[in-house]
């Protein structure tokens, strides 16, 4: 499954790499991506690992707020 998720508080370098490493070792995350000028994190997930709302979590954990 793959999903976007906005994140307005990414503006810099430090910002994506802090997110993509937060994501790297969850279990079920095939592969992140952060693009800094939309604020969006492109996730690849296996959905029977993890769901939405885990990998949601697991960005806030790194300490950025997802909206909606």
């Amino acid at each position: 499954m793959r999903e976007h998720f906005s994140v307005p508080e990414v503006s810099c370098g430090h910002c994506k790499a802090t997110i993509e490493t937060a994501l790297q070792p969850v279990a079920g995350v095939r592969r992140a991506e952060v693009d800094v000028d939309s604020k969006r994190v492109e996730v690849e997930f296996d959905d029977t690992v993890i769901d939405r709302s885990g990998v949601v979590r697991a960005i806030e954990a790194s300490g950025y707020a997802v909206a909606g």
